[in-house]
């Protein structure tokens, strides 16, 4: 792994940040997992919602280090914001500084703006991108790591195969790297190390929780859902997306006639408007492993159990 990985995890895995699913609880599980426990900053509207979410991650964590051995613990994570529509990004990297998470992801715009506040306290920026134009970029503006969003992935999705990504990404860049698209078991966590990540974004297989915050018709959705059952576009959010078909038609679209899309507005300051991810919900390509509404510990013990499957296949191999 990367010299800039200092913590330890059970796996390599981050619990990714989702829109209107992640909070404070699924956050904490996945930490208590020995996992990255992440969310998305605009989840908690106002800003004093944010405030009192990073109250309860880092008292949850703390009380967390006298129940268990604290190298067990993995990692909170924030994901920014930081497209320029999005205009209460000065008062969440106010909190970023005040609460401290190890982790910031920026996400649809620079990591620049929230290198030199992370930075001040010790923590990493990781950059979430979609291609090597904006993963040069991020590099140059100083970003610790990238979050390579590729093919497969669920919501605001990428085009490029993970392989093919962390291969041109390793020829000019040896920090830290996450690929996330698609992947949701162990046998896939250990096919994207052995591909030369460092850490596979995992957001689909956390949606189905007990700990989410998403609908129970959503959960359920997922369960009765394949891959199959998914379409990518920008009608909803004016980014392309990967929606799940099901929900689209629930909310009166024709998954093979959607709108154009609208512009791109990613304002935290503004209330959630109605069908962009609220009323119409997204997954990833791994939607298919999802069989039951679980507790995160418990898909946690399954990665773990397939991850190390996988490492023991690798090591009983013999050359070709």
């Amino acid at each position: 792994m990367s010299q800039r990985l200092t913590f330890r995890l059970r796996l390599p895995v981050v619990a990714a940040p989702m829109f209107l699913v992640s909070g404070p609880e699924l956050v904490l599980a996945a930490c208590r997992a020995g996992i990255v426990g992440a969310f998305p900053t605009p989840n908690a509207r106002p800003i004093e919602v944010l405030e009192d979410w990073m109250k309860q991650i880092t008292q949850g964590l703390a009380r967390m280090q006298n129940e268990q051995p604290p190298e067990t613990i993995g990692p909170w994570c924030a994901n920014l914001i930081t497209h320029s529509s999005n205009t209460r990004l000065p008062e969440d990297l106010a909190l970023i500084a005040k609460y401290q998470p190890p982790v910031v992801v920026t996400a649809l715009g620079s990591p620049k703006p929230a290198i030199d506040v992370v930075h001040g306290y010790g923590g990493i920026v990781l950059a979430d991108v979609i291609n090597l134009t904006l993963a040069r970029k991020a590099v140059a503006a100083g970003a610790d790591g990238l979050a390579c969003i590729t093919a497969g992935a669920g919501g605001h999705t990428g085009f490029l195969s993970p392989f093919a990504f962390v291969s041109s990404v390793r020829e000019f860049f040896d920090g830290l790297v996450v690929v996330g698209g698609g992947i949701s078991d162990g046998w896939g966590v250990a096919g994207a190390i052995a591909a030369g990540a460092d850490l596979v974004y995992m957001g689909t297989r956390f949606i189905p929780t007990l700990e989410s915050m998403a609908d129970p018709a959503y959960k359920q959705m997922l369960v009765d859902s394949t891959a199959d059952d998914l379409v990518i576009s920008a009608s909803i959010t004016g980014t392309p997306a990967s929606w799940l078909k099901p929900s689209l038609k629930a909310n009166g679209l024709d998954p093979d006639q959607l709108p154009s899309a609208p512009p791109r507005s990613y304002d935290s300051n503004q209330a959630m408007g109605a069908k962009k991810w609220r009323d119409v919900w997204a997954a990833g390509q791994g939607v298919g492993a999802i069989k039951a509404v679980e507790s995160t510990a418990k898909v946690v013990n399954r990665l773990a159990d397939e991850y190390a499957a996988a490492r023991q296949r690798f090591s009983n191999m013999h050359s070709f």
